[in-house]
């Protein structure tokens, strides 16, 4: 890589490779980040075990559980700032190292402080990974980029499918809700170490719009990566993540706490939220043929539907499984494909690192208080009432948002989209 005239960086486009070579490297891509989900999911279905063996609050309880996620968003900007200038395969293993550790010692915690502290190591790695591999599967899958998201988004929700589920019955079967942490944060390191082994720079280094079959100007997007387009999308970014992360979090809880559910149905319930964030692999398909600006609209009036339902239905399992379902591919497999890829569609391609770092600090910025409002809320006004506010009306607000969004500027760059 070098340095044009004016500070950004040039980076080299690295040789082809084959496509057993690119398929067995994007397997792994995509594995580490089922592993990155399932350190994420484990601790919700568990949270009660870890609340009751720690003495801690719901209040707490909800800020740890969502908490890890301001570790994600510090490690936002400052990643997209080294995905930008340098190699990213690096920025990769580093993240992956940082967040298999704080996996590994969250079973030493013995109180709330330590225990926020290794969600917080946690969180770093995480955020660091997820801005690294947003960019590195966008930047070789251009054309088809939300398509590409999409399939890191099923990744997500094929770990926050097997996470829950494995996770309790590892611990039901130990008596311990440490066991899976240690599986888990173990499995990460193994991980990495075949990426760095088996993953090539063809994968990892390609470059946003430049290759031999397809060379677009970028002239009408705006200089700076902090433009209207961004900033409204970072709202919107904003409000997912207090919507997913404040149900996510606390939804187990609610499950056995208020509707009695045991412990395998609340996980099972949560896995249902993994299944729906699967489709983010339709959602992305679908993404590269539409306007993404209608389609995340329709995402928004779907999760707050789902929530609604959700905490205002019979509260039978099957009620709850149908619209954890629902909410998962709304909230998470719609939102974080299509928000993704319309904020690196929206600036230059030496900028999509800032792009993805605008976009995992405002998601999970936002997603690290959203436990801790929700717990409050639900002590000032209940359940419902807080479900009602925090996760049926706060969409509405990302809607707002979305309306200031230009898509002519992003379908201009972006060849496999139309105006739809």
């Amino acid at each position: 890589m070098s340095r044009n005239e004016a500070g950004s960086t040039t980076r080299t486009t690295p040789a082809p490779q084959t496509t057993l070579v690119t398929a067995i490297g994007f397997g792994l891509l995509t594995l580490s980040y089922v592993i990155n989900a399932i350190d994420r999911q484990v601790f919700y279905p568990l949270l009660p075990e870890i609340r009751d063996d720690l003495g801690l609050s719901l209040a707490q309880g909800g800020l740890l559980a969502t908490g890890f996620t301001l570790g994600m968003a510090l490690a936002g900007l400052p990643a997209g700032y080294l995905i930008d200038r340098f190699s990213r395969k690096p920025v990769l293993l580093v993240s992956i190292f940082i967040y298999s550790i704080g996996t590994l010692v969250t079973p030493l915690a013995a109180g709330f402080a330590d225990m926020a502290a290794y969600r917080l190591l946690s969180g770093l790695g995480e955020g660091m990974q997820s801005a690294a591999i947003a960019v590195t599967i966008a930047s070789y899958f251009y054309t088809r980029r939300t398509f590409a998201l999409g399939l890191l988004g099923a990744a997500f929700g094929l770990g926050s499918f097997v996470g829950p589920v494995i996770g309790t019955g590892i611990a039901t079967q130990t008596g311990s809700w440490r066991s899976p942490f240690v599986l888990f944060g173990c499995s990460g390191l193994a991980v990495m170490l075949l990426i760095a082994l088996c993953v090539r720079r063809g994968l990892t280094e390609a470059v946003a719009g430049v290759g031999r079959r397809l060379q677009l100007p970028f002239d009408h997007l705006p200089e700076s990566s902090y433009n209207r387009n961004t900033i409204a999308l970072a709202v919107t970014a904003a409000v997912t993540g207090l919507v997913f992360y404040g149900f996510l979090g606390l939804f187990p809880t609610y499950l056995r706490s208020e509707l009695h559910f045991s412990s395998g149905q609340a996980a099972l319930a949560t896995s249902f939220v993994g299944l729906g964030s699967i489709l983010s692999l339709f959602w992305g398909w679908l993404g590269d043929r539409v306007n993404q600006r209608n389609l995340l609209i329709c995402t928004y009036v779907g999760t707050s539907l789902s929530a609604f339902l959700l905490f205002n239905g019979t509260g039978a399992p099957v009620w709850e499984y149908i619209f954890a379902f629902t909410m998962g591919t709304a909230a998470s497999g719609s939102a974080f494909a299509n928000c993704n890829s319309v904020l690196q569609r929206s600036v230059r391609p030496h900028q999509v690192g800032k792009a993805a770092g605008i976009f995992v600090t405002s998601y999970y910025g936002a997603a690290a208080v959203s436990g801790f409002i929700f717990a409050e809320l639900t002590t000032a006004i209940g359940w419902r009432q807080a479900a009602l506010w925090q996760l049926s009306v706060l969409p509405i607000v990302a809607i707002a948002a979305l309306t200031r969004v230009d898509m002519r500027k992003v379908l201009a760059s972006s060849p496999g989209a139309r105006n739809a």
